[in-house]
C-alpha cells in the first residue's frame, strides 16, 4: 500500500519538473504556524535532522558531526527561513518627499540569498528595485532589507519579485515600484540538467513601470557601471 502511494507521489513530483509556477503572493503557510516558538522549532526540527543523517548512515558520534543535527537547526529557524517570521519583518519607515524629486530612484545590485522551496538549494542573485515617489521617500537601506526578509523563505523567483514590489507599493502609497530579479538556482545549476551558466531572470511591474518607454529607463539605468575608482 505505501509502496504505490509513494510511486504515484513520485509520479507527480516527476510530471511537475521544476515548475515554478505559483498561485499566490503569498508563501503557503498553515494557519498553526506560529502556535509553537522558535525554540520548540529547532529542537523538533533538530530530531528530524538528527534522523535524517542516521537514516543516510552517517555516523553521528563523529566530532565533525554531532553538533550538525543542531546546527542546522538554528539555521534554518534563525537564518535561511527567518523571513517566514512576520516579526522579523523591517519597518518601513517612509519620509515626506520635501526635496520634491519626481524621477525614478534606483537601488540596483542588491544581494539575494534565497532557497528554492522545491528541492531546498540555494538562489543566489541580484534584485535592482525602483520607485518613482508621489509624496513619500523610503530609506535606501530599507530597500535591501525588505529584499532579505522576502528572499530568507522557501521560496520562488516570481513570487519574490510580487512580494518586495507589493511591499513596497503599500508603504509609499504608489504603484510606481518594479523589481527585477537575475539569479542562479543550485537546483538546475548542481543536479538535474547540471547547467552552472544559466540565470533565471524574473520581473515585477507596477504602476509607471508598465509604459515602455519607463520600462526602457530602468533598464538603462540597471545597465550603468558603478566604479569608484
Amino acid at each position: 500500500m505505501f509502496e504505490g502511494q509513494n510511486g504515484k507521489l513520485n509520479q507527480i513530483i516527476d510530471e511537475m519538473g521544476d515548475n515554478h509556477a505559483s498561485g499566490s503572493a503569498k508563501n503557503p503557510l498553515r494557519e498553526d504556524a506560529f502556535s509553537i516558538s522558535e525554540e520548540e522549532k529547532i529542537e523538533l526540527i533538530r530530531k528530524d535532522f538528527e534522523s535524517i543523517l542516521h537514516t543516510l548512515g552517517m555516523d553521528l558520534s563523529d566530532d565533525s558531526l554531532k553538533g550538525t543535527p543542531l546546527r542546522v537547526a538554528k539555521m534554518f529557524v534563525k537564518e535561511i527561513f527567518g523571513g517566514l517570521n512576520p516579526e522579523r519583518k523591517p519597518k518601513l519607515s517612509t519620509f515626506d518627499n520635501n526635496y520634491k524629486y519626481g524621477e525614478m530612484l534606483v537601488e540596483k545590485n542588491i544581494t539575494v540569498y534565497s532557497t528554492c522551496e522545491h528541492h531546498l538549494l540555494p538562489i543566489v542573485g541580484r534584485a535592482h528595485v525602483a520607485y518613482i515617489s508621489k509624496g513619500k521617500v523610503i530609506g535606501l537601506s530599507k530597500m535591501n532589507r525588505i529584499v532579505e526578509y522576502y528572499a530568507k523563505r522557501p521560496q520562488v523567483q516570481e513570487r519574490l519579485n510580487m512580494q518586495i514590489v507589493q511591499a513596497l507599493q503599500e508603504a509609499l502609497g504608489t504603484e510606481d515600484v518594479a523589481c527585477i530579479i537575475d539569479a542562479k538556482h543550485l537546483c538546475v545549476n548542481s543536479r538535474g540538467v547540471g547547467d552552472i551558466a544559466s540565470s533565471t531572470v524574473t520581473s515585477e511591474f507596477g504602476g509607471k513601470f508598465k509604459d515602455e518607454s519607463v520600462k526602457r529607463e530602468l533598464l538603462d539605468y540597471i545597465r550603468l557601471e558603478t566604479s569608484f575608482e
